[in-house]
This record gives structure tokens, sequence and C-alpha cells, in this order.
């Protein structure tokens, strides 16, 4: 089937689930149609996500964005990996009990968005598996001990979206939340600074830093074999994501050496700029490494058709590096004094400004689901919503094969 057609008339985001392990459960993916009188076809639609997430992968749930497109998902039958919001005016709708029951009743798992006005029709109630309730509009902030509202808060473990920051993350496991729903990536600088009392990095972030340091530097073999054997885990790590399906070689990488013979110092420093950005050990880091890893997938695949593969290593660095500020508790002017990157990310981390900067603004956008910077970014980039989209599923499949 060409899902082609609905690549070109919505606008795609993506954020995480949390479980309450700091892991990442499952991926929000959100369907805004460009334009409210076009409804997509709802095939499509599921064509094009079950590529990402097939019936034997991972878990997605789908926020779609439109009363139209969402009717007609609510009467298709997506595959059960595949979890379906449903906003509570639709819920406590009596015109779509039956279609909930069906979907209940072939294994979806359904979750209600917002606090309905209404009780839901005792029906649908056992139809549903979670509730998500913004942190905006969480009650049990300002109301600690007070009896919650009939219908969905007593009966229904909820899941709170609007999640920015880790103390937001702690606070909302606390209150009981099963998982919680966004990006907890924008804590203040400053404050992790100071919360971190001063402590140094990991001692396998130290020696990936000495490795990327030796690799700029195009040192010989031996010394960097003699910097990795500190940490044999590292060695392990390496070898598992360079040998994995999303790197795409033909032959299995047995050794470091082997390793460098087949890549070249160059790519094998986008690899080590990965195992960076996912070598902390801190649970409360889980979901910064997750979004870490789809910026510099997602950034590499906005420029993988320019054929410029100089751009494509340096763009996914970008992505991955974005977060390490948050991971060392520095702000890049401190950090990349010692972390070598090339001119145009250093340009993009620390200043917001060159080449990059537009690419990394759209990566934003589609991790804040937010449909005016979407199309803002998209403008700058001269790129068409379609190809954004391709690679925004391109990526996250991406993701998938890494880890």
């Amino acid at each position: 089937m060409n899902d082609t057609t609905i690549l070109g008339q919505v606008a795609l985001g993506y954020s995480p689930f949390i479980d309450r392990s700091r892991a990442v459960s499952a991926t929000r993916l959100t369907v805004v149609p460009l334009k409210p009188d076009v409804t997509p076809d709802v095939a499509q639609l599921l064509h094009a996500v079950g590529g990402v997430w097939p019936a034997d992968g991972g878990k997605a749930a789908l926020n779609v964005v439109s009363e139209s497109l969402l009717q007609d998902l609510l009467r298709a039958s997506p595959s059960p990996n595949l979890m379906v919001e449903v906003p509570a005016f639709m819920a406590v709708d009596p015109a779509n009990i039956v279609s909930l029951q069906n979907l209940h009743a072939a294994g979806t798992t359904l979750l209600i968005k917002g606090r309905p006005l209404s009780e839901l029709p005792r029906e649908v109630l056992p139809c549903f598996t979670y509730s998500i309730i913004d942190l905006a509009d969480d009650r049990r902030i300002n109301e600690a001990g007070a009896t919650p509202p009939a219908g969905v808060i007593r009966n229904i473990p909820h899941v709170q979206s609007g999640v920015r920051t880790l103390a937001e993350m702690e606070a909302s496991f606390t209150r009981g939340a099963a998982a919680v729903l966004g990006w907890p990536i924008d804590d203040a600088i400053e404050q992790a600074q100071a919360k971190s009392g001063g402590k140094q990095p990991q001692t396998e972030m130290q020696v990936i830093v000495e490795l990327i340091q030796r690799v700029d530097k195009q040192e010989p073999i031996e010394k960097l074999e003699g910097t990795l054997k500190r940490d044999p885990s590292l060695a392990f790590k390496l070898m598992r994501y360079i040998n994995s399906p999303a790197f795409g070689l033909r032959v299995e990488i047995s050794s470091f050496r082997h390793a460098i013979m087949m890549l070249g110092y160059q790519r094998l420093k986008r690899w080590l700029a990965l195992l960076l950005a996912t070598a902390g050990k801190d649970s409360n880091m889980k979901p910064v490494m997750f979004a870490a890893v789809r910026r510099g997938l997602l950034m590499e695949e906005l420029v993988r058709s320019s054929g410029d593969e100089e751009m494509r290593n340096e763009m996914f660095i970008c992505g991955v590096f974005s977060l390490l500020d948050r991971m060392f508790k520095q702000p890049f002017s401190e950090l990349l004094k010692t972390i070598p990157v090339p001119e145009r990310v250093y340009q993009a981390l620390v200043d917001s400004s060159g080449p990059y900067q537009p690419y990394f603004a759209l990566v934003q956008a589609v991790e804040n689901e937010s449909l005016y910077d979407f199309r803002a970014s998209a403008e700058t980039l001269m790129l068409s919503v379609s190809e954004i989209n391709r690679c925004v599923l391109s990526a996250l499949t991406a993701a998938s094969q890494v880890e």
C-alpha cells in the first residue's frame, strides 16, 4: 500500500512513555492533519505506522488530533501493540460505545485523554487501561487528600502528560502515576550542576571522551585499543552498536581494530558519540538518552539526500550531543572545551547559530508536537511535509534497531 499521500497530509510528532523504572516503555506518535477539512486515509496511517512498529515490535500510542480521523481509527483494526488515545468528550459519547468495546475486545489498549465532564458510560469504563492527565490539570498537586471525582481518576491508573523536567517526573511518580508522558529535558543546567555536588563524570564516560579526543587526532590504533581496555564493557557496547542493523554493514565487526579498519576514524567517531550519549548509569537519565539518540538519527535523516557524508556525520553528532549538557551537568561552553566537535556543531550547540541550527529547531518542533513550529521550520529549510515525515519514521525505525 502506498502511504505517500498521508505523509503529505499530516505533521508527525513523537514523545516517550516513561515507566516507574525510568525506562521508555512506548512511544507516542502524534498525528495532526494539516487541513481540518481533509480526513486522511486511516489505512494509510496504519500502514505507515506499521513500518516502524510492526505487530511483533515495540509499543506505540496513536494521538490523533482529528475527530474524523480518530472516528475512522476507532472503527479500524490496529495491531495489538498500537495503543489508541481517546479524548474524554469522545469517550463519554454513547455513539462510540460499540467501537470502543470492539477495540477493547480485540486487545487494543485504550487511554482516555483528559477529564470527562460527565460520568463515563458503564459499558465503556472497563475498556480504558489508563487515563492521561496533564500536569497542569492534576488536582492531586494542590488538593492532597481530596476525594477524586467520580469516574476516570478513581478507577483507572493515570499517566501524567506535560512533564518537562526530571523534578516534575519524580513528583508525578510520587503522586502515583503509572507512567509519565513527555520529554524531561528542560532542567536548568545551573540547578542540575548544584544538585550534582560537583561530582566528576563516571569512568566509562571519561574513557569515551578520551577515545573521541584520540580519534579526533587520528592517533595509532594501539593507543586507542589501550584506552578502550580500561573499560571492557565499553568495548562490548561499541561492537553491539556497530553490528546493529541500523549501521548497515554486511560483515560482522569482530574487534576494535577491525572496526577502525572498516569504518575509518570519522565514522567511528559518530558511534563513540552515540556511546557517550548512552553511557550514564543514572536511571533518571534514561529518557534523556532516548531523546539524544533519536535527535541524532533524525538530524542525519534530514540531510541524507544531500549526498554529503561529512554533513550527515556532523548532523548525527550534533543531535546526539545536544543533551550532553544535561548528562554532564555542565554548560556547552565549558563541556566542549574537552570534547572536540566540528565547528558547525559547536555553533549550533553553544551559540544557537550556524547552518545546523534550523534543522535542530525542526527536531525540537517534532519533539514538542508543535504544528506551528513544524510549519515554520519546514518553510525555513524548504523541505516538504512528506519529506520531513519520512525522515521522522525512518529515524524512529533506525532507533528501534539500535536499541
